[in-house]
């Protein structure tokens, strides 16, 4: 149940970072990303929207992960790696902001709501994965 909802969640950040691209500079704005994605832009003025579609099928793909984990039919490869490795990844983006905003004294409200976010994504996938190596052990 944990993978699902944890999958359920990604699946939705993912389609919010595609409706966000209607209206990209203030989903940047809002996300306080809006001077990185100006730089990119810099670059090239489509790189911000192929960062954020690149960004979207990863949180897409976590989401498959977590909601295929228990499914019967469909097999991801490398599952219980998986499963922890983004376990992980939401863990270190979560801690490591919170971490880095400290030390620097840089820390908002809303940064640290995103990193709360993070480290709860991260506990369904660690607790998650670990129910799912019980059941399957059974």
């Amino acid at each position: 149940m944990m993978l699902r909802i944890a999958g359920y969640l990604n699946v939705l950040i993912s389609f919010g970072h595609i409706a966000g691209l209607f209206q990209a500079e203030k989903m940047f704005r809002l996300t306080g990303i809006e001077h990185e994605m100006q730089e990119l832009s810099a670059v090239h003025h489509v790189l911000p929207y192929a960062l954020t579609v690149f960004v979207a099928l990863v949180f897409f793909v976590f989401g498959l992960y977590g909601i295929l984990a228990t499914s019967e039919g469909l097999r991801l490869p490398f599952l219980k790696p998986g499963i922890y490795l983004i376990s992980g990844i939401y863990f270190l983006r979560g801690a490591g902001e919170l971490i880095a905003d400290g030390i620097r004294g840089t820390t908002t409200t809303l940064g640290s709501l995103y990193s709360v976010i993070a480290i709860f994504i991260a506990l369904l996938y660690l607790f998650g994965g670990l129910q799912l190596n019980r059941t399957q052990m059974e």
